[in-house]
């Protein structure tokens, strides 16, 4: 079992941390654990002051299950908490994992997705959300590569890099066939409910769908590093809580405590994040405007990332590393297997992402100037 080089994250751990303006950030807005706190009744800080540093229940806490269940609109019982979707993935694609198999998946899209099956011997299967069509979900495409070996179909919606969406009417259809078919579909959530444009329902509506999520992009509570599963079968249910009690046994007591009060208070973080994504998304709509002739890129859906590319075709990790020498970090589009592009994300920065473009219209200016000498 060999695990690919995660070069998304190398990239990110070798810029991040001393970078500018860090535009490579798939986050949105910067919480600390004494705001959350304060967005609680004065009992949660007293919980959190003095709850006991102790192992936690390997399905979640009872009063965070409730919590994540009344914001899903599903029974408690369909709830299974985990260390962020990762977690959720590895679970997944470890029970996925027999002599044959394949899995669909979306191409680009996070590394996790592909590595992690690849690793355990299944065979991947990839529908494209290319620029060609305009980052669109096919659902015809995906119901194409799939046969009788096929163990999962994964949509990530709003999907990460691209911020494409899928329509309530197409994901209801993939459903059925999926149903039909005995193929477990996974939705994975990370970025639900930030829209730019048409909102999409959860998937937990959806009887035979999974939904895995987590607060790391739409909560952009990342530190906290907690995740749950929806799963409405019962044999699935206990099969996760049997890998989640062998993988990580289960969250901190401390992270359960302050993502509760996250999850009761969410109309004020979601909010918050919808609002710098959104306000973020208009000043960057007229800078990809100003700069067509440069750079190409379709606008995206949902979530907080978008993924441009170079009009000349060429590789975008120059671009990128030159990028870093000017104080701006952008993730190269190689670590998704679209060299040309880049993420570009537009919420992590705040209101500073006024200043951050305009340190990345001198940048552009001056990379224009060195092609055209090249």
């Amino acid at each position: 079992m060999q695990l690919k080089p995660f070069l998304l994250d190398a990239w990110l751990d070798n810029y991040e941390h001393g970078i500018e303006f860090n535009l490579a950030a798939s986050t949105g807005p910067v919480w600390t654990a004494n705001q959350l706190l304060n967005l609680g009744a004065d009992k949660a800080r007293q919980q959190y002051l003095n709850h006991k540093v102790v192992y936690g229940r390997p399905a979640g806490a009872d009063s965070l299950r409730a919590a994540i269940a009344e914001m899903q609109n599903v029974d408690v019982d369909c709830v299974q908490v985990v260390t962020g979707a990762s977690e959720a993935l590895t679970i997944l694609m470890w029970l996925a994992a027999e002599p044959g198999a394949n899995v669909i998946l979306p191409m680009p899209g996070f590394t996790t997705f592909s590595a992690l099956p690849e690793s355990l011997g299944l065979e991947l299967r990839f529908y494209r959300v290319g620029r060609e069509n305009g980052f669109q979900i096919d659902v015809d495409e995906i119901k194409q590569l799939a046969d009788a070996k096929t163990k999962l179909i994964l949509i990530n919606s709003p999907h990460n890099p691209t911020g494409a969406t899928i329509g309530d009417a197409d994901m209801e259809t993939l459903h059925d066939f999926t149903a039909q078919r005995g193929i477990q579909l996974v939705s994975d959530e990370v970025y639900h409910p930030i829209y730019h444009g048409r909102d999409t329902k959860s998937a937990a509506r959806l009887p035979h769908a999974t939904v895995i999520s987590d607060l790391s992009k739409a909560f952009s509570l990342a530190g906290l590093r907690t995740g749950w599963m929806i799963e409405h079968d019962p044999v699935r249910q206990q099969k996760y809580w049997n890998a989640r009690a062998y993988f990580s046994i289960c969250n901190t007591n401390a992270g359960e405590i302050l993502t509760e009060i996250a999850i009761r208070n969410r109309a004020v973080i979601l909010g918050k994040s919808q609002q710098t994504a959104s306000r973020n998304l208009q000043r960057l709509d007229h800078f990809m405007t100003e700069h067509r002739d440069l750079l190409g890129w379709t606008r995206p859906q949902g979530g907080m990332t978008a993924f441009p590319w170079l009009v000349s075709g060429e590789n975008a990790r120059p671009f990128c590393q030159a990028a870093t020498e000017r104080g701006i970090l952008f993730a190269p589009g190689d670590c998704f297997d679209v060299p040309s592009h880049f993420r570009l994300g537009f919420a992590a920065s705040g209101e500073n992402f006024v200043v951050a473009l305009e340190r990345f219209e001198e940048f552009i200016k001056s990379w224009a100037a060195k092609m055209v000498t090249a």
